[in-house]
């Protein structure tokens, strides 16, 4: 009997049809070669077998971790070190411009008050004071313009008070053409000054202060955070490299080797400095701010209170009773007045605890003994002035001798001597927070190059010994 073969035959041709031959087989892929992070993997395997590939391995990762710390120390403490050049030469000098330029513009109203009281002629050093604060404030407010973003909260702030400086001077010489003239009108135009003064341009200025004051606190704190990714970078690096010192001294009996004991110190003293230079720079940075900064604060404040007091005392005196408080029943300018005497105690009160030193208590003593006297003749005065006696009165209040005037002018004294004090110690103690981090940056950098250096020729050094 006869079978069939197995193979498969080719069909037969059909006739009429082209004859089509069978598709050959696709041939097999050729076999890939391994990925390149499959070579590297076998290759670190290979070597992780012979002590010299291990060597390799711990070099590598010494160099690494020490670059690491360098490199995350180098940044952290830069960051801080700008901070603390912003607090110095920044963030603090805007924040003192901006309670300067609050002063300046109450110093000026209370002038202006001051020389409508004189009468028609108004004294010329009275004048010159006016002209003098209204000069000052329109520079402070250039300077805050030229470092402040005109979108940010102190820039539209600015805007404000740029805007509103002008219509208040115009005010003020209406005031005084009507004064001279001897015209009535003319307390009208200095009351509605004032307002404009209370109401508009010394609130943005007290925002534009406290705006500035807290971008300083910000720039404080940033400056004063502990490097913690640091810290803890520099003590793994320190413990590894001791760990490779231990690890060669048990499989060579060997006690130093030089290239990691070198990388050690270097590790080392970053990790000292990083340490030291960051806790002097905290401490003598809360210095600044409990001994200098919030003294500057409170005195500004007091400093302040006692200008706005003197503007309310002398427009007491020139509405004479035509500005009343919302309930009709007292003169609202003495309310005022009374409420900023007040405001002053609280603030001297403050003051005095700040001031820790015998050079920083004496000028606010100095300051709380001017603020009895004056409170003393403030109520002399107003007894005169409710008696009848106007003129006697006015010589009380703006006579060059045994007017509240001159204890006004004692105390503005003793508080621009405190602040003088109080900004040198802010200024000494924030120098010396600045110069703990100023070279930090830079020396963790190069000490860490250096290590990761001295680490690669310490361990080629012991490579080269099996070869």
């Amino acid at each position: 009997m006869t079978h069939p073969p197995n193979a498969r035959t080719a069909p037969e041709h059909t006739p009429g049809r082209p004859y089509v031959p069978a598709p050959a087989p696709a041939p097999l892929p050729p076999h890939s070669p391994p990925g390149v992070w499959a070579v590297a993997v076998r290759r670190l395997r290979d070597a992780a077998t012979t002590e010299p590939g291990r060597l390799r391995i711990i070099g590598a990762a010494l160099a690494l971790l020490v670059v690491a710390f360098g490199a995350v120390t180098a940044f952290e403490t830069d960051g801080r070190a700008r901070a603390a050049d912003d607090v110095v030469h920044r963030s603090q000098p805007l924040s003192a411009s901006a309670a300067a330029l609050y002063r300046s513009l109450a110093d000026a109203d209370t002038a202006a008050a001051g020389g409508f009281l004189a009468g028609a002629q108004e004294p010329r050093e009275v004048h010159a004071q006016y002209e003098k604060d209204i000069d000052e404030a329109s520079r402070l407010l250039v300077r805050a313009a030229a470092a402040t973003d005109p979108s940010s909260k102190s820039g539209r702030e600015i805007t404000t008070l740029n805007r509103e400086l002008p219509r208040y001077t115009g005010l003020i010489e209406r005031a005084r053409a009507n004064n001279r003239q001897g015209l009535p009108l003319g307390g009208a135009y200095l009351r509605y000054a004032n307002q404009r003064m209370t109401n508009v341009l010394l609130p943005a200025a007290e925002r534009l202060y406290a705006a500035e004051t807290a971008r300083l606190g910000r720039d404080n704190d940033e400056a004063r955070a502990w490097p913690f990714l640091s810290l803890g970078l520099g003590v793994v690096a320190v413990a590894a490299l001791l760990a490779a010192q231990r690890r060669d001294y048990r499989r060579t009996n060997r006690v130093f080797n030089r290239g990691l004991l070198v990388a050690t110190a270097a590790s080392t003293v970053v990790l000292l400095w990083l340490s030291v230079g960051q806790t002097v720079a905290r401490a003598e940075l809360r210095s600044a701010d409990v001994h200098g900064q919030r003294s500057l604060d409170v005195l500004n404040h007091a400093r302040i209170s006692s200008l706005k007091a003197r503007a309310n005392e002398n427009l007491t005196l020139v509405a004479r009773g035509a500005v009343l408080t919302p309930d009709g029943r007292h003169d609202q300018y003495e309310t005022d007045f009374a409420a900023g005497m007040k405001a002053l105690d609280q603030q001297l009160a403050k003051a005095r605890e700040f001031a820790d030193d015998a050079q920083g208590q004496k000028p606010v003593a100095d300051a709380a003994r001017a603020v009895s006297e004056w409170r003393e003749r403030h109520r002399t005065a107003r007894a005169t002035d409710d008696s009848g006696d106007y003129e006697g009165a006015l010589k009380q209040v703006i006579g060059k001798e045994g007017s509240t005037g001159e204890s006004f002018d004692r105390v503005d004294d003793a508080l621009a001597r405190a602040l003088a004090h109080e900004q040198a110690r802010f200024t000494a103690a924030a120098d010396d927070g600045l110069g703990a981090l100023a070279w930090l940056p830079v020396g963790a950098a190069a000490l860490a190059a250096l290590a990761a250096l001295a680490v690669v020729v310490g361990v080629d050094r012991r490579i080269a010994e099996y070869r």
